[in-house]
């Protein structure tokens, strides 16, 4: 179906719910289209990052065409997350940034975070509409043979129901990345051990935030392991930080309202199952939001008496465990996936606001949950229920770059950014196990918080190098799952978005390029003139050339106890080492340099500076001509990166040690930089050094220098154009001359 935007929704609406009136994940053909559609650029997925995309595509003079397997455009911004997870609101610019200000002129502000999900469908429309843009809904991509490739290149899409769209890019805007699998690109799923990137947070994790704070039973009888498990609980007992399949909860985003003039009470589903809600019962019955913790913590208001109602505590509306197979399932059994979810969750409100047991255990929690309902005026055609469940996290490509927890806590700044993140990482529960001591915990979830906004790898929104060349991925972007913990934000999602959409314009306007290799300096210069903001500080680790920090595991030698510390500021990473002002001449650190070609190059010290610091540290630079001795005042210029010298390297070789020899205070050992000079011609020409008008020399190239040679060579290419590519603008500017001053005539 054509899906047309805003004049003819109200007739479309009545065909987007299933006959029951209930929301629905997938739709079968009602009929084939039979339809072929050629464009510019065919983005997959109708999300809020598919929007945003294909506004930014319309601003920069690219066609396009939505294609949207759903119901409703917005994704999970429009479907009843109007509480939004934004971390840093000035990290949010751009047109995402825009999307907010629109919403906040709907309710007469300057910009608004929260909101009803039908302003928030209304303020999509208006960006499709403005885009110009044809949106196809209920179009599901033919996963099996639906994406035709040629020279590491997507040609086409087609749907299940028959429409196919040839463009010159692709934009995949999914949750899942469908047409990123089917396109051959390289992906992951589930939870990497620690070991993988060496990240702490990643894997298997027990930890204390939605976690069962009373000893729950998990048995079917109350206490007794032989009358088996109840459902949803697993056996296998977590190792921290060990890597699996496992995925974090999906649930729904409830719009809720205690207005008894626009309230409609919680139904019953048709396939309600108690055995669910077997251990809420008993946790309430343990004190949970009545002697310990709050029920409604995350009721979270939004306007005209509304909610964003959301998981909280231990057993709540994540339907933990039940999503697994969500990321690689075909779509009938991500049907079946999503209705056990709606039944789950439709579910657990009917049976606190009406189950004898609950009034018994928890009175007070039911008595206030009869006051709420399902908001009358959201979700009309839906049975008042959002159609889009929350797919938190399914697959993730692997590019080039993988975004981690060290991009999140600093460690690792990007040079290629196009965006910004700064929600804590946040996973929310993965698993249900028995414990040793038979009891009921939960598993997975992490929140951690405290970052500033980090920058995002162009890297990590296109595929590898070697792999599809015309598509762009922002939502299921390349990143561990701890990271995209913090990455998953719809604004965040949306930011992308406009990203890979000027990526794309930017090389159409190159002639087709592939689009891992377009310019990245040009594509951030055009990100900021439209308002984005692509760095949040500059740092130690923003200085060109190569930076070996105290931190890393390899290259770094230390010899004795070098305690680590942050709390003097200055330093790169996320900490500096000191030798604790004791055992003098016992410790020593060394950086290996491994220089990547041979040359002259400048090295560089940084360190924190304070009153109790050295100010007579040794410093040993070895090179080509043998060892440097310095001595380095750690009293001063801290912060910063000091110069020691300059000095030639052969390949591979190198090294810089620093010691604690005869000091007469802490010694600070936190990074070593260098950087190449640009020593010859052909360095300066690489560095993109060369003077403006350096375009020839005694060889016929580039010589670093202006001369005779230049001036030659600009003559002969001005007499080339006249004589060979514009003989009329010859005519005209011989015709402008008086008759006597009139040079040669030019050729007919």
């Amino acid at each position: 179906m054509r899906f047309l935007v805003p004049a003819v929704l109200g007739a479309i609406l009545a065909s987007l719910a299933r006959a029951d009136g209930q929301p629905g994940y997938y739709f079968p053909p009602e009929e084939t289209l039979d339809k072929e559609v050629t464009t510019q650029v065919c983005i997959y997925g109708g999300t809020s990052a598919g929007v945003v995309a294909a506004l930014a595509l319309k601003r920069l003079g690219v066609e396009s065409v939505i294609v949207h397997p759903g119901v409703r455009i917005g994704g999970l911004t429009s479907s009843g997350l109007g509480w939004t997870d934004f971390g840093t609101q000035d990290a949010v610019q751009g047109i995402a940034r825009e999307f907010y200000e629109r919403i906040g002129a709907k309710y007469g502000m300057s910009i608004r975070w929260t909101f009803e999900p039908s302003v928030a469908l209304a303020v999509f429309q208006e960006m499709v509409a403005e885009a110009g843009v044809e949106v196809y809904d209920k179009a599901f991509l033919d996963r099996d043979s639906g994406v035709e490739m040629a020279d590491n290149r997507i040609v086409s899409l087609t749907t299940e129901n028959g429409l196919t769209v040839r463009a010159s890019y692709f934009i995949d805007a999914t949750y899942e990345g469908d047409l990123m699998a089917a396109a051959g690109v390289s992906y992951t799923t589930g939870r990497e051990s620690n070991s993988v990137y060496n990240e702490t947070y990643n894997g298997q994790q027990v930890r204390e935030k939605h976690q069962f704070m009373r000893n729950v039973s998990p048995y079917v009888i109350e206490a007794d392991p032989d009358s088996g498990l109840l459902p949803g609980i697993e056996t296998e007992i977590p190792v921290p930080g060990q890597g699996d399949h496992r995925i974090q909860a999906y649930n729904f985003r409830i719009c809720m309202t205690d207005n008894p003039s626009n309230r409609v009470p919680f139904a019953k589903p048709a396939n309600y199952d108690r055995s669910w809600y077997v251990l809420l019962e008993r946790y309430l019955a343990a004190g949970f939001g009545t002697t310990f913790d709050n029920f409604f913590q995350k009721f979270d208001r939004i306007p005209n008496g509304k909610t964003d109602t959301n998981n909280h505590g231990a057993v709540s509306t994540d339907f933990i465990g039940q999503n697994y197979d969500w990321p690689e399932a075909d779509y009938q059994a991500r049907q079946s996936i999503y209705q056990h979810h709606l039944d789950y969750s439709q579910g657990y409100w009917w049976f606190v606001a009406n189950d004898p047991v609950v009034g018994q255990v928890a009175p007070t929690i039911q008595s206030q949950m009869q006051n709420w309902g399902l908001a009358a005026d959201e979700f009309v055609e839906f049975g008042n229920w959002p159609p889009q469940l929350y797919i938190r996290e399914a697959r993730r490509m692997v590019s080039d770059y993988v975004i981690t927890e060290h991009d999140f806590f600093g460690r690792t700044r990007v040079s290629d950014s196009v965006g910004l993140a700064s929600y804590g990482m946040d996973s929310h529960n993965c698993a249900r196990f028995v414990t040793a001591e038979g009891c009921v915990k939960n598993e997975g979830d992490v929140q951690i918080g405290g970052s500033q906004p980090f920058r995002l790898s162009y890297r990590a929104i296109v595929p590898r190098r070697g792999e599809c060349a015309n598509l762009a991925v922002p939502v299921c972007v390349s990143a561990s799952h701890i990271a995209y913990g913090s990455v998953r934000m719809e604004p965040v999602f949306m930011i992308l978005a406009q990203s890979s959409a000027t990526a794309i314009a930017q090389a159409i306007s190159s002639g087709g390029a592939d689009l891992q290799t377009i310019d990245i300096r040009q594509l951030q210069q055009t990100l900021e003139q439209r308002g984005q903001r692509l760095v949040w500080t500059m740092g130690l680790e923003d200085a060109e050339g190569i930076l070996i920090d105290s931190e890393q595991s390899s290259g770094v030698t230390i010899t004795g106890d070098w305690p680590a510390s942050s709390s003097v500021p200055g330093y790169a990473g996320q900490n500096y080492l000191h030798d604790d002002n004791a055992q003098k001449g016992e410790k020593s650190v060394r950086f290996e340099l491994n220089v990547p070609s041979t040359g002259r190059y400048e090295v560089s010290l940084c360190w924190t500076a304070h009153a109790n610091r050295a100010t007579n540290v040794p410093v040993t630079i070895r090179h080509n001509g043998g060892p440097s001795q310095y001595s380095v005042n750690q009293r001063g210029n801290g912060g910063r990166w000091n110069t020691l010298g300059r000095y030639v390297f052969a390949e591979g070789t190198g090294s810089v040690v620093i010691s604690n020899i005869g000091t007469d205070g802490y010694v600070v050992v936190d990074a070593v930089l260098i950087r190449k000079e640009a020593g010859t011609c052909d360095d300066l020409i690489e560095a993109g050094q060369v003077l403006p008008g350096d375009i020839s020399g005694p060889q016929g190239r580039p010589d670093c220098y202006v001369d005779l040679y230049d001036l030659a060579e600009l003559a002969r290419q001005w007499l080339f154009v006249l004589r060979h590519a514009a003989p009329t603008a010859m005519k005209a500017c011989y015709a402008a001359y008086p008759a006597a001053d009139r040079p040669l005539r030019p050729a007919a």
